[in-house]
């Protein structure tokens, strides 16, 4: 993965015919930046300066911001006054809405392919937000970290895979819906990511870079493929671990990485994944496995699901994220790590199903809450449910949740 993208805002002066105009630029750094956080710095006041000048601001707030960043973080100020280890060891920084605790939430599957149904409701206008009921895009984009399960890859190019049923590929544009969603990061270790071909594969995650969105679980080779994703925030490195059980053969359509090809990280033979997630824990405060696997269609978990669960446990995750069945299944406890086999379906098809997110909090001390809230997935539209739909999926989730306490707001304990 390159770069951590640095968002910041530069205003140009220019003058036609006697008459200023400002305009603003957002623009994400490349490669060649050495920077490694996530600042911005908004509505400068740079009346009157010439655009030497304004540049000079931008940078010299854009400085303060990431000090800032740095001083609350004084467990790890090291590591972030070296942007070139942050770099080589793909930490990013970022700042909490709450200087106390750090929110993550995760959702399941997402497809933005034309060609399928769930795209109805954006065909008119290309607004994404017509797939979703604002409440539950204001909770995505109130999380600190918001990640989900990218299904598809985004390219013009490419061949769809041979005999392979379901192939997805989504125009390189519809890239932006992501922020337009508040989505921070993207697992790409699963089975369809790999849908078009290498150059459709290699295509997603120059533009997920482009789109300053962060991915996990898939690199150019085996050594990218498997790095986990750290982020320091509020004193607190988290380690973000991606990989997929699917297919589950040993040679699969969607390639796995190797160490001279490009592909997604595999876990069906788990030693990788155990040994990565056991690097993670040594330099990390808390360990997030975020796993595609499990029997599609099917609620109840499955052999593979039962035994690698424990593998990934004893490994040093903290918290386990499922998503491939495209329904929900069983919120569990393995050797006293949290374990959520399936979130299923986020928006990705026009089957009406139950869904939900995933949020937990976290301060130094480790794991405060977690909670599912519960969501609907229903003419191509996701919503957040309230009121007696939503005590109706909590319930169904009570039911094939043995071991665990779900009370009516969805915070799980055990």
């Amino acid at each position: 993965m390159k770069p951590f993208i640095l968002t910041f805002s530069m205003v140009v002066l220019a003058g036609v015919a006697g008459i200023a105009a400002y305009q603003w630029i957002v623009e994400p750094a490349r490669p060649e930046s050495t920077s490694h956080f996530q600042v911005s710095v908004d509505h400068l006041d740079t009346t009157g300066k010439s655009v030497q000048e304004a540049e000079a601001e931008t940078e010299a707030q854009t400085q303060a911001r990431i000090d800032e960043i740095v001083s609350v973080n004084d467990k790890y100020g090291d590591v972030l006054n070296d942007p070139e280890y942050m770099v080589e060891n793909n930490i990013y920084a970022k700042e909490a809405a709450d200087p106390e605790r750090v929110t993550i939430t995760f959702a399941g599957d997402i497809l933005f392919d034309e060609n399928y149904a769930i795209m109805t409701r954006v065909a008119g206008n290309g607004d994404i937000t017509n797939g979703f009921s604002p409440d539950l895009i204001e909770e995505m984009k109130s999380a600190d970290i918001m990640m989900l399960n990218n299904e598809f890859p985004y390219s013009d190019g490419g061949t769809p895979l041979e005999e392979k049923q379901f192939t997805f590929r989504a125009r390189p544009a519809t890239v932006s819906y992501l922020n337009d969603l508040g989505v921070d990061i993207v697992s790409l270790a699963n089975n369809h990511a790999y849908d078009y071909g290498e150059s459709a594969f290699l295509d997603t995650m120059s533009i997920l870079e482009s789109a300053g969105i962060i991915y996990v679980g898939a690199g150019c080779n085996l050594q990218e493929a498997r790095r986990p994703v750290y982020y320091i925030m509020n004193n607190i490195k988290i380690a973000i671990v991606s990989a997929t059980q699917i297919e589950r053969l040993d040679h699969p359509d969607t390639k796995g990485a190797t160490d001279v090809s490009a592909g997604v990280f595999r876990c069906w033979n788990g030693d990788n994944l155990l040994e990565t997630i056991r690097e993670a824990k040594a330099n990390s405060d808390f360990v997030i496995a975020y796993i595609h696997w499990g029997t599609e269609n099917e609620t109840q978990i499955d052999w593979a699901q039962e035994k690698q669960a424990p593998e990934i446990a004893a490994a040093g995750a903290d918290l386990i994220i499922g998503s491939h069945p495209h329904c929900l299944q069983p919120i569990g406890s393995v050797q006293g790590v949290p374990v959520v086999y399936s979130l299923g379906n986020f928006w990705f098809n026009s089957k009406t199903v139950d869904t939900g997110m995933f949020k937990v909090t976290l301060d130094e001390s480790g794991l405060l809450s977690c909670q599912f809230l519960p969501c609907l997935q229903q003419g191509c539209r996701t919503e957040l449910l309230q009121g007696e739909e939503k005590l109706r999926v909590l319930n169904d989730l009570r039911n094939m949740s043995a071991g665990v306490r779900i009370d009516d707001e969805g915070y799980v304990t055990w």
